[in-house]
């Protein structure tokens, strides 16, 4: 691996921010004129010392995980990765075990670091400091998931599938050690990104769990509708009328100083509902506010480092496309990207900076469509 980095270039790096975000793949379809693997999200633990009601992959967890694939694999098949901007790290929570931190986080991270490329950790940061503090130097995003408004919030969501009691004195020293931990994390320079789903818990209080992010010293709110799916699917659903008031309370009441990640959201500026495609218009003229279109299949792919295989998502039921023992990423994604489900949501709309549905989204309120029949409604 000859990725060095001259100390200089590494202190002039174009700082992350509403018109620099590479995880959003409507960039390398510009630069590239097609999807390209752009990026590489890791699965390095499924232990994790929460049960969230609302966790992706919660079905995915465990009390003792087995050996994990080589790191030297891994690095190897990141360097085979032509046009790589950035990775992702994530869990379950990755830095439950001190080993995985010291032996296969921090060594990613410098890789990337080394090679130019930006990183992500997906964490609930509620561990001792000293765990984050490792990773600080070599990371540029703290991906937390924050969707409280009390400690009692935290306790009730949080520890929901827990299959043991955890008591609300336990639970409220951890959400304090959180708030604390990602105070310092931003502090020590890391952009802390806090990201909030709107579900039936959150849409009718975003505004204060905004608020409570503002304090806790982030960089930017990220917000996700959330989508029933895998180990969340028995959770109530919302109508796409109560995620958009949600987002217009949330616009009406933020703070515009720092940076809103919108995501994954089921509107679309070719849609025939005129209120939906108002709130596009709104979100694209609203100062530090990006709509980020889902990465996962148009420039990611995520590789389960217990096992070696390749998916499209952490969290989708989509098979496997390849294993890391035999396979290089690039070919994986190129044959993820000649598949029949890939092409049913291969959709661009330069004139509105979209890149359509993810499978969740179709999937949910869009099964009968064919996106790539319809075209932007521009006001």
């Amino acid at each position: 691996m000859n990725h060095i980095l001259a100390l200089n270039d590494l202190h002039n790096r174009q700082e992350l921010s509403p018109t620099y975000d590479p995880w959003d793949p409507i960039r390398s379809l510009q630069q590239h004129g097609r999807h390209v693997l752009t990026s590489v999200e890791m699965t390095v633990s499924n232990l994790c010392n929460m049960r969230c009601e609302h966790c992706a992959v919660g079905d995915t967890l465990v009390m003792v995980e087995p050996a994990k694939m080589p790191l030297d694999l891994m690095l190897r098949r990141l360097d085979e990765v032509e046009h790589l901007e950035t990775i992702s790290i994530t869990g379950g929570e990755p830095s439950f075990s001190a080993t995985t931190v010291r032996d296969y986080m921090v060594p990613l991270l410098r890789y990337a670091r080394s090679r130019g490329i930006r990183s992500q950790i997906n964490s609930n940061v509620t561990l001792d400091y000293k765990r984050y503090e490792q990773l600080a130097p070599y990371l540029d995003v703290m991906h937390i998931s924050f969707n409280y408004t009390s400690a009692d919030d935290f306790h009730q969501v949080g520890f929901a599938k827990a299959n043991h009691a955890v008591s609300k004195e336990t639970a409220a020293k951890m959400y304090e050690r959180m708030i604390d931990n990602a105070r310092r994390l931003s502090e020590a320079g890391v952009l802390v990104s806090a990201e909030s789903m709107i579900n039936f818990r959150t849409h009718h209080k975003i505004d204060e769990i905004h608020q409570l992010i503002i304090e806790m010293g982030c960089k930017r709110h990220e917000v996700h509708p959330m989508y029933p799916s895998s180990f969340a699917k028995d959770l109530p659903m919302l109508s796409r009328e109560e995620m958009r008031a949600a987002i217009e309370k949330l616009l009406d009441t933020r703070d515009k100083s720092v940076w809103m990640l919108f995501g994954t959201l089921p509107f679309f500026r070719c849609s025939t509902n005129a209120e939906e495609r108002q709130l596009l218009a709104r979100l694209a003229s609203e100062p530090n506010v990006t709509v980020r279109n889902d990465p996962d299949g148009r420039n990611r792919l995520n590789v389960n480092l217990f096992t070696g295989d390749v998916f499209v998502t952490d969290f989708s039921d989509v098979p496997a496309f390849g294993n890391i023992e035999k396979d290089r990423l690039d070919d994986v994604f190129g044959r993820w990207l000649n598949g029949s489900l890939a092409q049913a949501i291969d959709c661009h709309c330069p004139a509105a900076s979209c890149c359509g549905p993810n499978l969740l989204v179709k999937d949910m309120y869009y099964r009968e469509d064919n996106f790539l029949e319809r075209s932007a409604i521009i006001e």
